[in-house]
Formats: structure tokens, sequence, C-alpha cells
């Protein structure tokens, strides 16, 4: 029997270490937090946290495992790469998982190969943040600033002629691991998020997924559909854009999670993310709107195995997350109504009764869900809208 190292094991994790079980394969799911809810899933639990290269490492070694892996989340990207560099197992090197998780350094692997992206500057002081935005903002453009070395949304912040620039540049810094901020040029445009996997060098567009955020100031994602109803022309420069970029930062073998802006010159990258994305896209919206199981494809790769990306179906799907008032929840009702909407495969409370309801900054920052599969787009964003609209979060006043 196959073992196949996880890190993380929260619920984002949990269809990853499901799959492997199903796939008769051993797990051992490695998280910092001894309550994590995916531990109850896995053969093996690990207390150690997934950034602790050294301590990852040394357990990977003494169960001898046959790959390592983790899904929707950037911060285990560096230890993945460096057990795989260590014990030659499939997956992503040091040089890839820098370019993958560092937004900086992964402008600048863009840079050097002609991919699209905006104008950019990479800043770790207050006066150079000044003079970067200054310099943008003089080309005409909006501009936004995000920490280099964290996800999520977190930390990210369009800068409004309006704004102070102090209080702008303190919050974007205390999001940042290491303190580089990036401040860019705002694009404006539809955004997509590009789900691929490549192997043996070739990269292979699963999906291409329509999005939706909260806008400025936090951007923080409130929806996603699939399959995307931008035209078939700006689809095929998608793809081809998304091809060119997961080249230029190294990614071989594995999963990416692209995101894109479709601006007036074309489509730009946002950014490249070298696992599986998160918000359910990989799960659930891709495998109910293809049928190709990409967490299965990701455990195959990293196992060294061979893989099939072959379509079966050709759906639409869809998620939606709820906006509440502010408060302390009390109670939320209609949970049952809105799973009996038609098209509806799954409704998720994430924070619930004696929890609080917050300004959504990022997406830990979002209440519940709605997924659905339906025949067009159209019907499943429908579907997603009306069973929200069945759910009500009482807050307290």
């Amino acid at each position: 029997m196959k073992k196949l190292m996880i890190l993380g094991a929260s619920v984002l994790q949990i269809p990853a270490i499901l799959q492997a079980k199903k796939m008769g394969i051993y797990v051992i799911a490695v998280d910092m937090n001894p309550n994590a809810e995916g531990f109850s899933y896995a053969d093996k639990k690990i207390v150690v946290s997934t950034t602790d290269i050294d301590g990852v490492l040394e357990e990977a070694r003494n169960n001898n495992i046959d790959g390592i892996m983790t899904i929707a989340s950037d911060r285990p990207m560096m230890t993945v790469a460096k057990v795989c560099e260590e014990l030659g197992l499939v997956g992503i090197d040091m040089k890839t998982a820098i370019n993958a998780t560092n937004k900086s350094k992964m402008r600048d692997a863009l840079r050097n190969t002609d991919v699209a992206i905006p104008m950019y500057f990479s800043v770790e002081n207050y006066k150079d943040f000044l003079e970067a935005s200054k310099k943008i903002m003089d080309k005409g453009y909006k501009c936004i600033v995000k920490p280099s070395d964290n996800s999520g949304s977190r930390g990210i912040r369009l800068v409004n002629d309006s704004d102070n620039l102090e209080e702008v540049y303190s919050y974007c810094k205390e999001n940042s691991i290491a303190g580089t901020l990036v401040v860019e040029e705002y694009m404006e445009g539809e955004e997509v998020s590009v789900e691929s996997i490549s192997h043996d060098g070739d990269c292979e567009v699963i999906q291409i997924t329509d999005k939706i955020t909260t806008g400025a100031p936090y951007f923080v994602e409130m929806g996603h559909t699939q399959p995307s109803m931008l035209s078939d022309e700006t689809k095929d420069e998608i793809k081809k854009l998304t091809q060119k970029a997961t080249k230029a930062i190294g990614i071989t073998d594995g999963p990416s999670h692209t995101e894109i802006k479709v601006t007036k010159d074309g489509p730009k990258i946002v950014e490249i993310g070298a696992r599986l994305g998160g918000d359910n896209i990989t799960t659930h919206l891709v495998p109910l709107s293809t049928g190709v199981n990409m967490v299965e494809a990701a455990i195959k790769i990293a196992l060294g195995e061979e893989i099939s990306l072959k379509k079966t179906l050709n759906m639409a799907s869809a998620i939606r997350y709820k906006d509440c008032k502010q408060g302390k929840i009390i109670a939320i009702n209609g949970v049952d109504e809105a799973k009996k909407v038609k098209n509806i495969k799954e409704i998720k409370i994430v924070h619930g009764p004696g929890e609080i309801s917050s300004e959504i900054r990022n997406s830990n920052d979002r209440i519940c869900y709605a997924i659905s599969q339906a025949d067009t787009t159209t019907e499943a964003i429908k579907s997603c809208e009306e069973a929200l609209e069945k759910i009500v979060v009482e807050i307290e006043e």
C-alpha cells in the first residue's frame, strides 16, 4: 500500500484525504492543529506545522512516504517542494515553489518570459511604497497593494485618491510575513481562474471559472461559475496565456490555479498557484461541470502514476457565498428549505450561532455557501441565489 502525506487537515484538505482513502492509499495527514477535522479521516495524524520544513521532512523520512501534496493552500508549498527534492518524489522544486508563493518573485519570473502582467513594483518600506504608488497613478491607473506572501485575499487594498496611504500601507504590511509588498496597476475587466494539470511538462486546461468579488477595497471572492461565459476567442487566449505562464514559473508535474483579468489589452495574469484551487472550485465545481476528478489526478501525479483527464460531462456548476449583517450570530434558519431548491448539491454553514459575523475582509469571514449543478450557467447561478435567499442569519441587536 502506497503512503501519501497530505499537508493540512482542515476542511479544505478533507476532499483530498477522502479521495486518497477511496483509492486504497495510506494517508498521513499533517497539521499544527491537534483537533483538525481532517485527522479523523486519515490513517495517521502528525501534529506539526505544515510550514515547518525540517519537521515535516523528518516525518516524511521516518514514514517512508511515496508522495506528498496539499490542496487549496499556498503556505505548505515550500515544504512540499523541499520534501520532493530531498526524497526524490514527483512534484515542484524549490525555485518553482518560491515563484508560485511569492507574488514579487512570480511577477519577476513572468516578466522575464514576456508573459502579460500588470505594471508592478516590489517595496519594503513606506518611502518606496509612496514612490511606486505615484508612478502607477501618474500613468493613469488605479493602484492595488498586496502582501507578497499571503493568500485568501488577505491584506489586499485598492488605493483611492481619498485614502490615507499610511493606513493602507500599515494594513497590507501587517498581513505580510516577510514584509515585502507588491504595488501594481489595478486591472479593469472580467476576472477568471483557470484550473489546470501539468504532466511531463504539458499543461492541460481543464476548466475556466468566472468569478465575482466584493470589489474594493478587499476583493474577496463571493462566487464562481463554470464554464466561463466569455467568448470562445477570449477563452482560447486565456488557455494559451495560462500554459505560457505555468511554464514560466516552472510547473511541469502537478496542478495549477491561475487567476487572470481580461483587460482592454487582452488577458493578463493576476497570479498563479502551484496547487489545486480552493473555494470548492477543483474539489466540487470542476467534477460537477466536466466529470474530471482533479484531486485524483493530483494524487496520482504525486505518487508517480499515470493520469486520465478525459471529460465525461458538459454541465454547468456554481457556488455563491452569502453576505450577512455584522454582529453576533443568534440563529441560522432556512437551511433545510435551501437544500430543497432545484439543482442544489450542497449547502454549507461555515460560521454558526455564537460566532461573529464580521465585515468580509478575507475568505474566512464568509458565513455560508451554496453549490449547484445545472444544464446552463444561468440556471446554476439562479439556483445558488435562490437557495441563499432562503437562509436567514439572525444577528443580535
